[in-house]
């Protein structure tokens, strides 16, 4: 699942070492007992082998038990601080004359808290790194993000350049994959951004790879690359039906460059860190003011 701030939640994948060895050891401790008690060869190769697959999969499903109760856990815990900020927002901009960079700060006090919340939750996660190959993947990336989202962009990096097949993070989302487009645009790497898009994009059908689209047309309008990025929004448009592509693609054909935009793709676009967002509106009030009358 993920989340609107980009925060993804996991399934369990993959089993590691430990349970296979338990589940054989499982499996000849049944083969022996059988044989003790006179039973056939085919037999007991027989039980053996369900035994082993029996084994295997008890032990997986519980260990996906256990981690799927503490990833629920976290996913309360993020979507309660989600909804706790949007009942702020929805309050300020119902009563005129509030502090608009008042309201900015509480919001993104609030936000750091609920993201370091979510990092200080991570090291739960770390005793099923022995039960799982890819476990440690998961909270590289888990990890990544929440480090993403509270703006320390060199640990960032540092969780990107570790790599590896059990220790750098999982780009199987494209929000994963457009923060790590995003650093390597900011770290004037637009060649290996470039050849990440190409890379990922694939993977992501339909509506899917908006985020990605939208991150590496912005990154060829940045380099004046404007012809390139008209090109891409032509592509864009047609593969996600996004509206902000069209009306991009038509603003560069009509040489409107200073009109393009990706304010249209919204949180997502504006959680990479990459362009503020728009300042929170109140209701505009008329008539007598202190009737407060809205429209």
């Amino acid at each position: 699942m993920l989340y609107k701030d980009g925060l993804t939640h996991f399934k369990q994948k993959g089993q590691s070492m430990l349970s296979l060895l338990l589940s054989i050891l499982a499996s000849i401790a049944l083969v022996g007992a059988l044989r003790a008690s006179g039973v056939n060869t085919p037999t007991t190769v027989f039980f053996g082998i369900i035994g082993f697959i029996a084994a295997f999969y008890l032990i997986g499903f519980l260990v996906r038990k256990k981690i799927a109760k503490i990833q629920n856990e976290l996913q309360e815990i993020m979507l309660g601080g989600q909804r706790r900020m949007n009942r702020k927002v929805q309050q300020f901009q119902s009563k005129p004359g509030g502090n608009i960079k008042l309201i900015q700060r509480q919001l993104e006090a609030d936000q750091k808290t609920l993201y370091q919340q979510g990092l200080d939750f991570t090291p739960r996660l770390e005793p099923f790194k022995k039960w799982s190959m890819l476990m440690g993947r998961q909270i590289a990336t888990m990890r990544m993000q929440f480090l993403y989202q509270l703006k320390d962009f060199e640990k960032v990096d540092a969780i990107f350049s570790a790599g590896g097949w059990f220790k750098g993070p999982m780009l199987m989302e494209p929000m994963a994959v457009a923060m790590k487009m995003a650093r390597q645009y900011k770290n004037k790497d637009v060649a290996s951004a470039e050849k990440t898009f190409k890379r990922r994009i694939k993977w992501f059908r339909g509506d899917r790879g908006t985020l990605l689209y939208g991150l590496m047309s912005w990154i060829f309008m940045k380099e004046g690359e404007f012809e390139k990025a008209r090109q891409l929004l032509s592509k864009a448009k047609d593969t996600t039906g996004n509206e902000t592509f069209a009306q991009n693609w038509e603003r560069l054909s009509n040489h409107k460059i200073k009109n393009f935009s990706n304010a249209g793709l919204g949180e997502e676009w504006y959680g990479l860190y990459l362009e503020n967002p728009p300042t929170p509106k109140q209701q505009r009030v008329r008539g007598n003011a202190q009737k407060g009358r809205r429209f």
